[in-house]
């Protein structure tokens, strides 16, 4: 068995896995925020409470730009306190497993190729919706990292600078899902405002309001995609995060899709999507690929 844990922007979820990806045990609890040894505090909280006798190694994926070949996180993500932090030494020195973390996005990426719904693409975008927006760019059927470990950071892409401030929008901040959800369920004083099933409901029953500003956040999120599908041209785009359980994101960002190269006849664009896979747990599968992937690196320098 293998122990994979899924550091997030709310929770820390975390499942024992086999090679072949079976799911036996899955949880979560919350994350810790405030500083490093608090986050740590809590993994090595859920570390503990496994039996690592039966533990070959542990696959962790987390947001930040991550070096796989030193375990070194880089800027952090949500948790700039992580910046420089070599997060799988630190576990490998205290329980003497083999560790190997990846980049939440790219790990996303990684679950579908192994997988999932662009196993069979040669070029693809996997693009996950949840507190930002994270993503992984398949080119020949390999993972991109880019010269700076970069590729795929898609939160960092601007729609628009202000040419008077400099200031930019940001697809990241402009296309969290979990945003629009606390944005839709405030606007209709919901008790839970975060509650996206709530959410969700009032959205398929018609609600006017709650559709037109989904219908705006599936724009800027297409708008993003026809962006992508020009300067790359993926075979695909698989969406995933939470919110891709609901049909209801394909559709709506298809019709998104529709309506742009409708108003705007120059594009020529013709991107596919379709929803992950693996969904909320695509970052647990990819995790656990990446971690093959490295140690079968390892035995081939060794060889």
């Amino acid at each position: 068995m293998y122990l994979v844990i899924d550091i997030g922007g709310t929770f820390v979820k975390y499942a024992l896995m086999d090679s072949g990806g079976e799911i036996s045990y899955k949880d979560k609890s919350p994350v810790g925020k405030a500083s490093l040894q608090e986050m740590l505090t809590g993994l090595y909280a859920i570390i503990d409470k496994q039996d690592l006798s039966d533990i070959k190694g542990i696959a962790i994926s987390c947001p930040g730009t991550v070096d796989v070949s030193t375990g070194v996180i880089y800027h952090g993500g949500s948790f700039p306190f992580l910046h420089e932090v070599n997060l799988a030494q630190l576990i490998r020195d205290r329980y003497g497993k083999e560790v190997s973390i990846e980049n939440d996005g790219k790990c996303a990426a990684l679950a579908e190729l192994w997988l999932g719904s662009v196993k069979h693409a040669q070029s693809s975008i996997v693009m996950v919706l949840g507190t930002a927006v994270g993503a992984g760019i398949i080119v020949d059927g390999k993972l991109m990292r880019g010269v700076n470990l970069s590729a795929g950071e898609v939160s960092y892409v601007m729609s628009h600078v202000n040419s008077i401030t400099g200031e930019a929008n940001f697809f990241g901040l402009d296309c969290s899902a979990v945003a629009i959800v606390q944005k839709i369920g405030e606007m209709k004083q919901l008790e839970d405002p975060s509650d996206g099933e709530a959410v969700f409901n009032m959205i398929n029953a018609g609600d006017l309001e709650a559709n037109q500003v989904f219908d705006e956040y599936c724009l800027m999120v297409a708008a993003q995609i026809m962006n992508l599908q020009y300067i790359l041209d993926p075979e695909l785009f698989a969406i995933g995060g939470g919110i891709s359980a609901q049909p209801l994101l394909i559709e709506r960002l298809q019709q998104a899709i529709e309506k742009i190269k409708r108003i705007n006849p120059l594009h020529m664009a013709h991107p596919i999507i379709t929803p992950c896979t693996f969904r909320s747990d695509a970052n647990l599968y990819g995790a656990l690929y990446n971690f093959f992937v490295e140690q079968e690196k390892m035995l081939r320098v060794k060889h």
